[in-house]
């Protein structure tokens, strides 16, 4: 008889999910942050170039025109509107959904924890990821260390990331083998991504590391550094070469956060992809006035397989993709 029907994480690793759950719980209870829940479907969508959201539709009672709705990519703007509401530091677990993401480290639709915390900036907040890392994985399973984006690429490759040319670049990935066909014309931001994703990263070893201050073109949502307005205050996390959280100094400035979302449409354009409705909502909360906070977006699926030592994203869930 088939066993399709059967999941493919074991009960241990099943098990091992629920006691990360509870442990991220308790921490936030601990700390009298409150645990929120929002909508999975919404009006609008994530404009970000690198990131597809995966559409629905709705004919019932007040739908749209059109019926078009999305799954959200992330729970970011529903929890900005809250924090703009007066609720103070917020967390949430979630599904979130993105098309095209299917592989060793990746899943169409996959857990999420994301929180904000008033009055935080991205250095207080890179502590505070790391102390709740420590509580589910072991404050000695792997060695810290904290890396600017400028100092990770100087050390690795070899040149400044904010200076270097596209030509620089493209030599940079023919050098490490890494495949261009069909990358003709594209912009520095998608060559430092490839550069970063796979030859930067790699080399830093195991161990957990916090890349930060980000180049200002690749600020989405953190605003930039008031000291030099060529960095953005943004970091992220990885964990034995795992990219595991992502996480901004928030921009609160309405008006700056529109263009940048029109400008990620342009891209999109010019990528020959859909371009994606504004969250009006979110913007007005922008106005109406977010407080000063720090946010971040963890992969729970890849923190478990961490926990448990599993080498693909289906080892830790019940039923991945194509047994959903």
């Amino acid at each position: 008889m088939s066993q399709y029907w059967a999941p493919t994480a074991s009960l241990e690793n099943l098990r091992a999910r629920a006691e990360m759950l509870a442990t991220i719980r308790t921490y936030f209870a601990e700390q009298t942050v409150l645990e929120v829940d929002t909508p999975s479907l919404s009006s609008s969508a994530n404009t970000d170039l690198n990131i597809d959201s995966i559409g629905a539709h709705y004919q019932g009672p007040s739908a749209s025109a059109d019926g078009a709705l999305y799954l959200h990519t992330s729970p970011e703007f529903p929890m900005k509107r809250l924090l703009a509401s007066g609720c103070g530091a917020i967390y949430q677990i979630c599904k979130v959904f993105r098309d095209g993401e299917c592989g060793r480290y990746h899943n169409p639709e996959f857990s999420l924890l994301e929180w904000y915390r008033p009055n935080f900036d991205q250095h207080a907040l890179m502590a505070d990821v790391d102390e709740l890392i420590n509580l589910v994985l072991g404050s000695s399973t792997t060695t810290l260390r904290k890396l600017t984006y400028q100092q990770a690429f100087i050390g690795q490759v070899g040149f400044d990331p904010l200076t270097a040319e596209t030509t620089t670049l493209q030599h940079c990935a023919q050098q490490h083998g890494i495949n261009v066909v069909g990358l003709e014309g594209a912009a520095n931001d998608e060559w430092l991504d490839l550069l970063m994703d796979q030859v930067v990263i790699p080399s830093l070893g195991d161990g957990r590391v916090f890349i930060y201050d980000y180049p200002a073109s690749q600020a989405s949502l953190a605003r930039l550094d008031p000291n030099d307005n060529r960095f953005a205050q943004r970091f992220e996390l990885y964990i034995n070469g795992i990219e595991l959280a992502n996480g901004f100094h928030e921009l609160t400035d309405a008006s700056l956060q529109r263009q940048r979302f029109e400008n990620d449409n342009i891209k999109r354009q010019y990528a020959s992809k859909p371009t994606m409705p504004i969250d009006e909502n979110f913007i007005a909360a922008l106005e109406a006035g977010l407080p000063d906070c720090a946010g971040v977006a963890l992969g729970l699926d890849r923190l478990l397989m961490l926990k448990v030592g599993a080498s693909n994203i289906a080892q830790v869930l019940a039923f991945p993709f194509n047994k959903a």
